[in-house]
Protein backbone atom coordinates (compact mmCIF):
# COMPACT_ATOMS: atom_id res chain seq x y z
CA UNK A 1 0.00 0.00 0.00
CA UNK A 2 1.11 3.25 -1.03
CA UNK A 3 0.36 6.75 0.62
CA UNK A 4 0.04 10.36 -0.74
CA UNK A 5 -0.31 13.29 0.86
CA UNK A 6 -1.65 15.99 0.11
CA UNK A 7 -0.41 19.18 1.59
CA UNK A 8 0.47 23.28 1.58
CA UNK A 9 1.59 25.45 4.43
CA UNK A 10 -1.33 27.61 2.62
CA UNK A 11 -5.09 27.72 2.14
CA UNK A 12 -6.69 28.32 -0.88
CA UNK A 13 -4.43 26.97 -3.31
CA UNK A 14 -6.95 23.80 -4.76
CA UNK A 15 -5.39 21.03 -2.39
CA UNK A 16 -8.60 19.39 -1.79
CA UNK A 17 -9.57 19.63 -5.56
CA UNK A 18 -6.66 17.63 -6.18
CA UNK A 19 -6.92 15.61 -3.73
CA UNK A 20 -10.18 14.42 -5.22
CA UNK A 21 -9.34 14.48 -8.62
CA UNK A 22 -6.36 12.13 -7.67
CA UNK A 23 -8.08 9.62 -5.83
CA UNK A 24 -10.64 9.56 -8.78
CA UNK A 25 -8.08 8.71 -11.33
CA UNK A 26 -6.03 6.04 -9.06
CA UNK A 27 -9.49 4.44 -8.59
CA UNK A 28 -9.53 3.77 -12.22
CA UNK A 29 -7.62 0.31 -11.72
CA UNK A 30 -6.09 0.81 -7.60
CA UNK A 31 -8.25 0.20 -4.43
CA UNK A 32 -8.16 3.94 -2.55
CA UNK A 33 -9.28 5.32 0.08
CA UNK A 34 -9.16 9.16 0.26
CA UNK A 35 -8.77 9.96 4.58
CA UNK A 36 -10.45 13.49 4.61
CA UNK A 37 -8.15 15.07 7.20
CA UNK A 38 -9.04 18.86 6.88
CA UNK A 39 -12.24 19.74 9.48
CA UNK A 40 -13.85 21.74 7.04
CA UNK A 41 -14.52 18.46 5.06
CA UNK A 42 -14.18 19.63 1.61
CA UNK A 43 -13.25 16.40 0.05
CA UNK A 44 -16.14 14.64 1.78
CA UNK A 45 -18.78 17.44 1.05
CA UNK A 46 -17.54 16.98 -2.80
CA UNK A 47 -17.33 12.83 -3.30
CA UNK A 48 -21.00 13.31 -1.73
CA UNK A 49 -20.13 11.70 1.28
CA UNK A 50 -22.22 12.30 5.25
CA UNK A 51 -19.56 13.71 7.49
CA UNK A 52 -19.99 11.72 10.29
CA UNK A 53 -17.71 9.34 12.43
CA UNK A 54 -19.29 7.88 15.21
CA UNK A 55 -17.73 9.13 18.49
CA UNK A 56 -15.92 11.35 16.41
CA UNK A 57 -12.32 11.28 15.32
CA UNK A 58 -10.75 10.74 19.15
CA UNK A 59 -12.03 7.50 19.25
CA UNK A 60 -11.14 6.72 15.88
CA UNK A 61 -7.53 7.55 16.71
CA UNK A 62 -7.80 5.76 20.49
CA UNK A 63 -9.20 2.75 19.14
CA UNK A 64 -12.46 2.61 20.16
CA UNK A 65 -13.91 2.43 16.96
CA UNK A 66 -12.08 0.32 14.46
CA UNK A 67 -11.07 2.40 10.83
CA UNK A 68 -13.07 0.20 8.57
CA UNK A 69 -16.38 0.73 10.68
CA UNK A 70 -15.94 4.60 9.54
CA UNK A 71 -14.70 4.46 6.61
CA UNK A 72 -17.93 5.36 3.79
CA UNK A 73 -18.20 4.55 0.27
CA UNK A 74 -18.85 6.72 -2.88
CA UNK A 75 -20.36 6.50 -6.17
CA UNK A 76 -17.66 5.29 -8.08
CA UNK A 77 -15.89 1.98 -8.09
CA UNK A 78 -12.67 1.25 -6.11
CA UNK A 79 -13.16 4.91 -4.34
CA UNK A 80 -13.70 4.62 -0.93
CA UNK A 81 -13.52 8.20 2.01
CA UNK A 82 -12.98 8.36 5.52
CA UNK A 83 -15.01 11.25 6.22
CA UNK A 84 -14.08 14.28 8.41
CA UNK A 85 -16.77 15.63 11.22
CA UNK A 86 -16.25 18.79 13.46
CA UNK A 87 -14.63 16.92 15.72
CA UNK A 88 -11.26 17.33 13.16
CA UNK A 89 -10.80 20.45 14.83
CA UNK A 90 -9.53 18.75 17.85
CA UNK A 91 -7.67 16.21 16.08
CA UNK A 92 -4.41 17.95 16.66
CA UNK A 93 -4.90 17.83 20.47
CA UNK A 94 -5.65 14.27 20.47
CA UNK A 95 -2.73 13.79 18.61
CA UNK A 96 -0.95 15.41 21.11
CA UNK A 97 -2.05 13.37 23.72
CA UNK A 98 -1.56 9.87 22.41
CA UNK A 99 1.92 8.00 22.53
CA UNK A 100 4.02 8.14 19.48
CA UNK A 101 1.49 11.65 18.77
CA UNK A 102 3.53 11.93 14.93
CA UNK A 103 2.84 8.03 14.14
CA UNK A 104 -0.95 7.77 14.88
CA UNK A 105 -2.20 8.38 11.23
CA UNK A 106 1.17 5.72 10.12
CA UNK A 107 -1.16 3.01 12.91
CA UNK A 108 -4.68 3.90 11.82
CA UNK A 109 -4.15 3.09 7.70
CA UNK A 110 -2.22 0.32 9.06
CA UNK A 111 -5.67 -1.24 10.17
CA UNK A 112 -6.62 -0.92 6.08
CA UNK A 113 -3.42 -2.42 4.28
CA UNK A 114 -4.93 -5.19 3.36
CA UNK A 115 -8.15 -3.38 1.57
CA UNK A 116 -6.31 -0.36 -0.50
CA UNK A 117 -3.91 0.22 -3.06
CA UNK A 118 -3.62 3.65 -2.27
CA UNK A 119 -4.29 6.03 0.70
CA UNK A 120 -4.65 9.77 -0.01
CA UNK A 121 -4.48 12.55 2.61
CA UNK A 122 -6.24 15.32 2.29
CA UNK A 123 -4.07 17.39 4.89
CA UNK A 124 -5.66 20.85 6.37
CA UNK A 125 -3.45 23.60 5.77
CA UNK A 126 -0.35 24.80 8.27
CA UNK A 127 2.62 23.60 9.92
CA UNK A 128 0.61 21.29 12.41
CA UNK A 129 1.21 18.01 14.04
CA UNK A 130 -1.65 16.38 11.80
CA UNK A 131 0.62 17.48 8.81
CA UNK A 132 3.46 16.11 10.65
CA UNK A 133 1.61 12.78 11.15
CA UNK A 134 0.52 12.91 7.30
CA UNK A 135 3.87 13.21 5.95
CA UNK A 136 5.17 10.67 8.60
CA UNK A 137 3.12 8.17 6.79
CA UNK A 138 3.60 9.09 3.01
CA UNK A 139 5.61 7.61 0.36
CA UNK A 140 5.56 11.50 -2.04
CA UNK A 141 3.88 14.74 -0.68
CA UNK A 142 2.05 16.41 -3.11
CA UNK A 143 1.93 20.02 -3.46
CA UNK A 144 -0.43 22.39 -5.30
CA UNK A 145 0.88 26.22 -5.89
CA UNK A 146 -0.81 29.48 -7.42
CA UNK A 147 1.85 31.15 -9.33
CA UNK A 148 1.76 34.04 -6.43
CA UNK A 149 5.07 35.41 -4.09
CA UNK A 150 3.25 33.82 -0.89
CA UNK A 151 2.52 30.19 -3.10
CA UNK A 152 5.74 29.81 -4.06
CA UNK A 153 6.80 30.84 -0.20
CA UNK A 154 4.73 27.85 0.80
CA UNK A 155 6.87 25.57 -1.69
CA UNK A 156 10.16 26.44 1.01
CA UNK A 157 8.06 25.93 3.55
CA UNK A 158 6.59 22.47 2.98
CA UNK A 159 10.21 21.65 2.21
CA UNK A 160 11.54 22.24 4.98
CA UNK A 161 8.78 21.23 7.29
CA UNK A 162 9.24 17.56 5.60
CA UNK A 163 13.11 17.76 6.34
CA UNK A 164 12.54 18.54 10.18
CA UNK A 165 10.74 15.43 9.82
CA UNK A 166 11.52 11.68 10.27
CA UNK A 167 9.51 11.80 6.66
CA UNK A 168 12.49 11.00 3.83
CA UNK A 169 9.55 11.32 1.03
CA UNK A 170 9.85 13.34 -1.90
CA UNK A 171 7.96 16.69 -2.57
CA UNK A 172 5.80 16.82 -5.93
CA UNK A 173 4.51 20.05 -6.55
CA UNK A 174 2.90 21.83 -9.38
CA UNK A 175 1.14 24.64 -10.51
CA UNK A 176 -2.20 24.93 -10.14
CA UNK A 177 -5.03 27.13 -10.72
CA UNK A 178 -3.29 28.71 -13.60
CA UNK A 179 -4.59 31.48 -15.54
CA UNK A 180 -2.37 31.74 -18.86
CA UNK A 181 -4.06 35.36 -19.45
CA UNK A 182 -1.87 36.60 -16.83
CA UNK A 183 2.19 36.89 -16.80
CA UNK A 184 3.20 36.20 -13.41
CA UNK A 185 1.57 32.80 -14.42
CA UNK A 186 2.87 32.23 -17.66
CA UNK A 187 6.46 32.99 -16.45
CA UNK A 188 5.95 30.26 -13.90
CA UNK A 189 4.55 28.01 -15.92
CA UNK A 190 7.76 28.66 -18.03
CA UNK A 191 10.53 28.83 -15.44
CA UNK A 192 9.54 27.37 -12.41
CA UNK A 193 10.11 23.12 -13.36
CA UNK A 194 13.61 24.29 -14.99
CA UNK A 195 14.53 26.20 -11.49
CA UNK A 196 12.90 23.77 -9.04
CA UNK A 197 13.47 19.87 -9.16
CA UNK A 198 10.78 19.33 -6.90
CA UNK A 199 8.23 21.19 -9.77
CA UNK A 200 6.72 19.17 -12.36
CA UNK A 201 5.64 20.41 -15.82
CA UNK A 202 1.75 19.35 -15.26
CA UNK A 203 -0.34 22.95 -15.39
CA UNK A 204 -3.98 22.53 -13.71
CA UNK A 205 -6.03 25.17 -15.25
CA UNK A 206 -8.14 28.07 -13.36
CA UNK A 207 -11.73 27.09 -15.47
CA UNK A 208 -15.39 26.87 -14.65
CA UNK A 209 -14.82 23.40 -15.10
CA UNK A 210 -13.09 22.58 -11.95
CA UNK A 211 -15.64 25.42 -10.03
CA UNK A 212 -18.56 23.02 -11.15
CA UNK A 213 -17.21 20.46 -8.77
CA UNK A 214 -19.20 22.27 -5.91
CA UNK A 215 -22.12 21.82 -7.38
CA UNK A 216 -21.62 18.80 -8.83
CA UNK A 217 -20.28 17.26 -6.46
CA UNK A 218 -18.37 14.90 -8.42
CA UNK A 219 -14.54 14.94 -9.60
CA UNK A 220 -14.35 16.90 -12.84
CA UNK A 221 -13.21 13.91 -14.83
CA UNK A 222 -16.75 12.23 -14.03
CA UNK A 223 -18.65 14.94 -15.56
CA UNK A 224 -16.49 16.72 -18.11
CA UNK A 225 -13.75 14.17 -19.42
CA UNK A 226 -12.58 15.56 -22.33
CA UNK A 227 -11.71 19.34 -20.72
CA UNK A 228 -8.27 20.21 -20.07
CA UNK A 229 -8.66 20.28 -16.21
CA UNK A 230 -9.82 16.65 -17.00
CA UNK A 231 -6.75 15.66 -18.96
CA UNK A 232 -4.39 17.87 -16.73
CA UNK A 233 -4.94 15.45 -13.72
CA UNK A 234 -4.71 12.36 -15.46
CA UNK A 235 -1.50 13.62 -16.56
CA UNK A 236 -0.82 14.70 -12.96
CA UNK A 237 -1.68 11.42 -11.51
CA UNK A 238 0.75 9.32 -13.90
CA UNK A 239 3.16 11.58 -13.19
CA UNK A 240 2.79 10.97 -9.22
CA UNK A 241 2.58 7.37 -9.81
CA UNK A 242 5.61 7.02 -10.97
CA UNK A 243 6.89 8.36 -8.46
CA UNK A 244 5.23 6.12 -5.55
CA UNK A 245 5.82 3.33 -8.16
CA UNK A 246 2.19 1.99 -7.53
CA UNK A 247 1.83 -0.92 -9.87
CA UNK A 248 -1.33 -3.14 -9.81
CA UNK A 249 -4.56 -4.47 -11.26
CA UNK A 250 -7.01 -4.40 -8.19
CA UNK A 251 -10.39 -6.15 -7.30
CA UNK A 252 -13.12 -4.11 -6.21
CA UNK A 253 -13.10 -3.84 -2.71
CA UNK A 254 -15.92 -4.21 -0.66
CA UNK A 255 -18.48 -1.91 -0.84
CA UNK A 256 -19.96 0.33 2.43
CA UNK A 257 -22.80 1.32 3.53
Amino acid sequence: MKVLAVYSTKGGVGKTTAAVNLAWEAAKDARVLLWDLDPQGAATFLLNVKPKVKGGVGALVGGQHKVSGAIRSTAYERLDVLPADASYRDLDLVFDQAKKSERRVAKIIEQVEDDYDLVILDCPPGASLVAENAVTAADAIVVPLVPSPLSMRSLDQVTEFVSESSSRAPVVAFLSMVDRRKTQHRVAVDELPRERKSVIDVVIPSTVHLERMGSERAPVGSYAPATEAARAYAALWQRVRAVVKLRTEAPTPKRKR
